[in-house]
């Protein structure tokens, strides 16, 4: 797995944007806004940030920012005219409030500016479960003809049907904002995949192997972070990510003739019925 930028032959342009744990909403937005100009100027067509970037993820050991419903306002107000400004197409980890409680969301912005809609985290780590409450439901979201799937942290971890759920339904890749790592002591990962680290990368390899798709997955840029922010090909090899730790956007050409989605298809649910 290559740390090097590579461009590839294809139809569509991704960026992974792992910025550095927002102080202030100000001060995360400041940063989406540079990693998409940047992502911009190298001519990505969707970029993608972490899972509950603002006001960042509860549960962890770093400070989360006041988040009511004026502020999912403001921030949602600012993603869009951040994604029109840079004419780029933007998904945005951020909460939802509802009435039952904060939901974990990934928000789909075009690049006019226009909210295509939200895929929420319908699976819970249960750790989470004292902060959020599970969304409910799944959907595609397409962007320059491309279709995709979002799936969220532990669901693309331990729930690999919701990654199949997509593939199986014409998503050419699978976007997955996640958060796993640390900010104030943890390990020091030197090498992408070695055998003794944490498992994320190796799912990673088989999200996108088990379906024959792309599998982006995008994570914190954090002082000790448990996995790289990564692009996996259809084939299930890591093909480029970014060094740990960094901010920046990993900008990549996806050769979309090579995300078939042949396994994916292939899955017949009706062969699983329990016999009388």
């Amino acid at each position: 797995c290559e740390r090097t930028r590579f461009t590839l032959e294809g139809s569509m342009t991704i960026g992974l944007a792992p910025p550095r744990v927002a102080t202030s909403l100000e001060d995360g937005l400041d940063r989406i806004g540079r990693l998409l100009s940047e992502a911009a100027a190298q001519g990505a067509r969707i970029v993608c940030f972490p899972e509950a970037y603002l006001p960042g993820l509860r549960g962890q050991d770093f400070d989360v920012l006041p988040f009511e419903r004026k502020d999912e306002e403001r921030v949602l107000d600012a993603g869009a005219a951040l994604a029109r400004k840079h004419a780029v197409a933007t998904i945005l980890g951020m909460e939802r409030l509802t009435d039952g409680g904060r939901q974990i969301v990934a928000v789909v912005i075009d690049a006019q500016g226009r909210i295509q809609g939200h895929q929420t985290k319908t699976q819970l780590d249960p750790s989470e479960d004292r902060f959020y409450v599970p969304g409910h439901g799944r959907r595609l979201f397409e962007v320059d003809g491309v279709t995709f799937g979002v799936a969220i942290c532990h669901e693309g971890w331990r729930y690999p049907e919701t990654v199949r759920w997509a593939a199986a339904r014409g998503a050419r890749i699978v976007f997955h904002p996640q958060h796993t790592g640390n900010e104030r002591a943890g390990i020091r990962l030197t090498r992408w995949g070695q055998p003794e680290a944490p498992y994320y990368e190796q799912a990673m390899l088989m999200r996108s192997r088990e379906n024959t798709i792309y599998f982006a997955s995008v994570n914190y840029a954090l002082r000790y972070p448990e996995s790289a922010t990564s692009r996996i090909g259809p084939s299930g090899e890591c093909q480029a990510y970014l060094p740990y730790g960094q901010e920046g956007v990993l900008v990549q050409a996806l050769k979309l003739e090579d995300a078939t989605g042949l396994l994916a298809s292939r899955y017949a649910p009706e062969r699983y019925r329990e016999e009388p």
